[in-house]
């Protein structure tokens, strides 16, 4: 009876006790080790992929930033995704996986979809990859002990955006930051045309030859948060999705016969610029100043293997 009794107390009473220590909601007492697995949901098939912590970081670096860019603006991108999907483990521990494979919180590319996309200079691309994996092996961001929620984007507009007027929290390490040497990007700016009739009915406004522009409000980087068409008012990301924009940083000029569109940048604005970090290691900035220049009082810290 008594070995009945202890046999209990470790099958059940130990396991509720790990679990209550180490998982509880709301906390980020995670024990990540070099073994630690990401659980993808593939958004083509629903299937949950679990894939190993590094190889996962070697195919989201194949997704998220074009293999061209400079080692330490890739060494750089690999510690901010890293960190960005620790971040989602921890979040999503009671949920059957951890990220999507997609913008939705970071593109993965498996390495068939590679080899389909790079054909023969597939080796040579993947090698650069994992060598910025390996040169940053289990290396992540922490605020003031915690994992940092490392968002990143495209292209700024010549700074970043403080985190509270794109998403609805202040996050201290996102702060907004000067980033000139985003004017490297080909998204810096861009330029569309539209007739008037293509403008309107896009907005689903009523058809018209007078129209009148008046900006309600803007971020401290310069994107639209509110804007008034005519006799309705829209948010900056309503417009943007309305119109196939590539930001919130946008100008409207309406003429006679056209409505013309300059944007700067290109995603939310939060976070690490990537074309960014890559002005910046082209300058000479190794991957660690890079990543304290983004993450505001960040450190990096790494796993304990």
């Amino acid at each position: 009876m008594k070995k009945i009794l202890l046999f209990s107390f470790f099958a059940f009473v130990i396991p509720t006790l790990i679990i209550f220590f180490f998982f509880r909601e709301k906390e980020y007492n995670f024990n990540f080790s070099k073994n630690t697995m990401v659980r993808i949901k593939r958004s083509d098939t629903g299937i949950i992929e679990v894939v190993p912590l590094e190889e996962y970081i070697a195919g989201v670096l194949a997704g998220e930033m074009p293999v061209s860019f400079h080692e330490e603006a890739l060494k750089a991108q690999a510690v901010a995704s890293r960190s960005y999907v620790m971040f989602q483990i921890i979040k999503n521990q009671k949920k059957e996986y951890d990220v999507v494979d997609t913008v939705l919180n970071q593109v993965y590319l498996d390495s068939d979809t590679l080899k389909e996309k790079w054909k023969n200079h597939y080796e040579e691309y993947y090698q650069k990859i994992t060598n910025a994996v390996k040169d940053t092996a289990y290396q992540y961001l922490v605020y003031q002990d915690k994992v940092a929620e490392a968002l990143f984007f495209s292209t700024s507009t010549g700074y970043t955006e403080n985190s509270e007027e794109v998403f609805a929290n202040k996050v201290p390490y996102l702060r907004s930051v000067e980033s000139s040497w985003d004017k490297i990007s080909p998204a810096f700016q861009e330029v569309d045309t539209y007739t008037k009739k293509e403008f309107l009915d896009a907005l689903k406004l009523p058809n018209t030859n007078e129209i009148s522009i008046s900006i309600l409000s803007k971020t401290g980087a310069g994107r639209i948060n509110s804007i008034q068409i005519n006799d309705s008012t829209f948010s900056g990301a309503d417009v943007m999705s309305k119109l196939h924009l590539r930001s919130r940083a946008f100008t409207i000029t309406v003429g006679e016969e056209n409505v013309t569109i300059q944007t700067k940048g290109y995603g939310h604005g939060v976070g690490m610029s990537q074309y960014g970090a890559e002005g910046m290691a082209q300058a000479g900035y190794p991957y660690d100043e890079i990543l304290k220049h983004y993450y505001t009082d960040i450190e990096i810290k790494k796993i304990k293997t």
